[in-house]
């Protein structure tokens, strides 16, 4: 099972992972997390993506894709993989595709966790956070008992800045120009399968398992 995610922010798409890699004992590679070990590493890539991060510049595609190539690469992927926040585009879907050809582990399913635009908003900007404990409550699906004060320590809730509704609307709207067109490249791949990311995490992965298993 070789695997790329998509769906918006608040979709579930990294809950839903993690039950993936515990079910079929497959990584999850996300490229933020190979980039920063790169960089700690100090591998060829990882010098060459800190040389653009030194400059507040954003790592060109050519090496993301550098780093991706080399980890799927590795032992643990022979069973298959998982990709998270990668490809973010078509432009990269293409690229990303010949690479995985000439490896000879390919994509066999693109999944999209699909979600109502009004419930992601109630996901996203119903958070609050405890400035005590950190722990997370939602005001429209897990609020806490007394409104503002966290069950656990009686610490104060706030709403953290990337919470509040322009930020969501924003980061929607750049998922939708950008991210969206890749449903429609997966489809016309004929791999994409989607799910209702709605209802519980254990219904929704019965479906996700349900699609992949089909």
């Amino acid at each position: 099972m070789r695997l790329v995610l998509l769906g918006a922010p608040g979709a579930g798409k990294g809950t839903q992972a993690k039950k993936l890699i515990d079910k079929y004992g497959i990584p999850q590679i996300s490229t933020g997390d190979i980039l920063r070990k790169a960089v700690a590493d100090g591998t060829p890539l990882g010098k060459e993506a800190k040389s653009y991060m030194d400059k507040g510049e954003l790592v060109p595609d050519s090496v993301v894709i550098g780093l991706v190539k080399e980890r799927i690469a590795q032992d643990d992927c022979k069973k298959g993989y998982i990709l998270d926040g990668f490809p973010r585009n078509t432009a990269q879907a293409e690229t990303l595709d010949k690479v995985l050809n000439d490896l000879g582990m390919p994509l066999t399913a693109a999944l999209s966790v699909d979600v109502p635009k009004d419930d992601l908003m109630k996901r996203l900007t119903g958070r609050r956070t405890c400035k005590g404990c950190q722990q997370m409550y939602n005001i429209y699906f897990s609020p806490s008992k007394k409104e503002g004060v966290c069950d656990k320590c009686s610490g104060e809730l706030f709403q953290r800045d990337d919470d509040k509704e322009e930020t969501i609307k924003r980061r929607l709207d750049v998922y939708e120009a950008s991210t969206a067109p890749l449903i429609d490249y997966y489809n016309k791949k004929g791999i994409l399968k989607s799910v209702q990311g709605v209802g519980s995490i254990d219904d929704i992965f019965k479906k996700v398992c349900a699609v992949l298993e089909a």
